[in-house]
């Protein structure tokens, strides 16, 4: 293929390629691609000639052999989203469970094994909670994310912690990296978003360039919302009624920096993180009494790390990956009867602590085989001032060993996870213990013709999460003879890739995979006595059966550049925990039988459209499949229009938005209504 032709195939598409691998993350970087033009002339030896620079994109496709869902770059910007778990809505097979507003908590709960089953990366190293187990995405702005990735089971790549094979599901958060183009050696990017509900939300990021090879970054985000918005609801008497949500105020802080390095043989990356916010929580609302049960719940929280990582090939055959972190979670909750007369006093403090270092070493035995080993240590300790809690702390030591081969268009990959555990308690108070788990992982994937790309895959996985500090010790509540909850996972899967140069349709990508998912010994509380006190007992047994098909297209109408993808999912998630009970076999609450996405990008000159689509289908509100516990079925639809301007050295970037475009009244968690109709503005500046 010609110089030309090159040019003419890849302009207008994205390129990627590999992140850092000391990111332990496969998610896809975007990287320039330069390319040089000229026209065809005579030449003389006594001629220079001017060759203008030509900067182009081109979407580069990596087959993983686990099934991997991921949006980056371009495609965050265009979506209409305040957080991470936003962007997270338009994967198949994750549910999100959103709690109403800007503010509400947001967890996600993938091929409905339990958001607990989920692990969350930040910059490849894990987020933890070992007090309850859950990440609250709502807290994860877009405004510095690079990528975000979904990935079954775990990633493809074996050169990683032991923490990254220790979940049956992850979710990785890749921020910016520094890239300076033209000789520059600073960046800057502030951005003001403007919001129904009196939204506020500043951001700004500089990065700098030390040297070649080391640079550096810093960012801070404000956000302010009142979080009231304006709702319908259908009371008993059988009319509807309009109402306004209150006490969803949300005051937040998010500031980072890091410093970025690497050369030929080595990279490495190190990162502080800030998090503060005080916010209302506005409760359930009882369609039966509507405006009578005022929820003045308040939360404050107050989130640091610092974490740094590092790699290098040390020769062509061994290289190693060294993580190390250190973090601090403060959690203030309070309730007030003098504020709520329905509520009982509450004023509770938690402080977490954790400690975490990894080593993850590679060996590339032959061309076609490597291996790897990888250790982790981890320290966690909860402190509470709860009456008669016993101050746990827990030592998890992992260790992994991976193997890899590929021969010929057939890859295989295998794991071994091993899982110490050692809680501690105050006094003589009884505790769990100590735990010795071992857990395998069995990957392949086979391209059958060279000349197609067509990929094959399949996995199987038994993994387990061990019960969080409040499950064993919170008090009157926990239970610490529990037994870890176990899930074991089978996926046979396809990845298809068409690539045409001439037409209207210019690339599409199918991606389908079925699933079989067991989850074991699956925590529940269950009452004791009386309804004040519960207790955590295993009793769960879920078998959850699935499809999820992924269909991205590129195509290029004249002079407008299109990109379409949409997700489906079909899901049938049974519990079969007791018997005798006539639920039996029923469907597991808000897990929906349907749901999908879609998300349509049209571009024209400087001028951008981006339409998206959720659905969610019919579901049940609790394990009693019965009329009175369902829940219809909801759509929404977004719509936002972008003009791109250049003034001397400065990109900027106007956008305009409707989110709900037509005013949908929908609850993703019952009792917790959502924000109808809803606006925002977005100017970035780009230096």
């Amino acid at each position: 293929m010609q110089g030309n032709k090159v040019l003419g195939w890849l302009k207008g598409r994205r390129s990627s390629g590999w992140g850092g691998l000391w990111l332990l993350c496969l998610a896809v970087l975007c990287l320039p691609v330069q390319a040089q033009q000229k026209q065809k002339q005579v030449l003389r030896p006594d001629t220079v000639f001017k060759i203008n620079e030509v900067t182009v994109t081109a979407t580069a496709l990596h087959h993983e052999v686990m099934p991997v869902q991921q949006l980056s770059g371009a495609e965050l910007q265009q979506l209409s989203a305040y957080s991470v778990a936003d962007a997270l809505r338009y994967f198949s097979g994750v549910q999100l469970k959103d709690y109403g507003g800007v503010g509400g908590l947001k967890t996600i709960n993938v091929r409905s094994m339990g958001s607990q089953h989920v692990g969350v990366f930040y910059d490849g190293i894990q987020l933890g909670n070992a007090q309850n187990g859950i990440v609250d995405l709502g807290r994860f702005s877009l405004d510095n994310m690079e990528a975000v990735s979904v990935y079954n089971g775990q990633k493809s790549d074996i050169l990683q912690p032991a923490k990254d094979y220790a979940s049956a599901s992850a979710l990785y958060l890749r921020t910016r990296t520094p890239e300076f183009k033209d000789g520059k050696r600073d960046n800057v990017n502030a951005a003001m978003k403007f919001g129904s509900f009196t939204t506020l939300n500043p951001s700004v990021l500089w990065e700098h360039k030390l040297s070649d090879k080391v640079s550096t970054q810093v960012s801070a985000e404000y956000l302010y919302t009142s979080g009231k918005y304006k709702f319908t609801y259908a009371k008993a008497d059988g009319y509807d009624t309009t109402a306004v949500r209150q006490n969803g105020d949300v005051h937040m802080l998010r500031a980072e920096a890091g410093v970025f390095g690497k050369d030929e043989v080595r990279e490495w990356r190190g990162k502080i993180y800030f998090y503060n916010s005080e916010r209302g929580y506005p409760g359930a609302f009882v369609r039966e009494e509507p405006g009578k049960f005022k929820n003045e719940d308040r939360q404050w929280d107050i989130n640091f790390f610092a974490q740094a990582s590092y790699q290098q090939k040390v020769t062509p055959r061994y290289s190693f990956l060294a993580n190390a972190k250190y973090a601090y979670d403060f959690l203030h909750y309070l309730s007030d009867p003098r504020l709520d007369v329905t509520t009982m006093y509450v004023n509770n403090h938690y402080r977490q602590q954790e400690l975490y270092g990894s080593l993850a070493n590679l060996f590339a035995i032959t061309s076609w085989w490597t291996a790897s080993l990888s250790a982790d240590l981890q320290y966690n300790h909860l402190n509470a001032d709860l009456v008669d809690f016993v101050y746990p702390s827990r030592y998890t030591v992992l260790v992994s060993a991976a193997t890899s081969l590929q021969v010929q268009r057939l890859k295989l990959q295998a794991s071994y996870l091993y899982t110490h555990v050692d809680d501690r308690t105050k006094g003589e108070t009884a505790n769990a213990g100590k735990k010795n788990k071992f857990t395998p992982s069995i990957v392949a994937s086979w391209q059958p013709f060279e000349q197609h790309k067509l990929h094959l895959r399949a996995f199987f996985k038994r993994i387990f999460r061990m019960p969080t500090l409040n499950d064993l010790y919170y008090t009157f509540v926990g239970n610490v003879h529990l037994e870890p909850e176990y899930t074991t996972q089978y996926d046979l899967g396809a990845t298809y890739t068409l690539d045409l140069e001439q037409g209207w349709l210019r690339q599409v990508e199918c991606q389908v995979d079925g699933y079989y998912n067991v989850v074991d010994d699956k925590i529940v509380a269950m009452p004791t006595a009386n309804q004040f006190r519960w207790t955590m007992m295993n009793f769960g047994h879920v078998k959850i059966k699935g499809v999820d098909i992924a269909l991205q297209t590129q195509w290029k109408l004249g002079q407008v550049g299109v990109t379409a993808r949409a997700n489906y999912t079909y899901q049938k998630a049974q519990d079969f925990t007791n018997k005798d009970s006539q639920w039996y076999g029923g469907q597991i609450p808000y897990i929906p039988w349907h749901s999908g996405s879609a998300i349509v990008s049209a571009q024209y000159g400087k001028w951008e459209l981006n339409y998206s689509f959720i659905y969610t289908g019919q579901r049940y509100t609790s394990v009693a499949n019965i009329p009175e516990n369902h829940a219809q079925a909801w759509y929404t639809s977004d719509l936002g229009l972008t003009r791109s301007l250049r003034w001397h050295a400065t990109d900027i970037r106007l956008t305009a938005e409707v989110n709900n475009l037509f005013n949908q009244q929908y609850e993703v968690v019952q009792s917790y209504p959502m924000p109808g109709t809803n606006f925002k503005l977005k100017l970035n500046v780009q230096i």
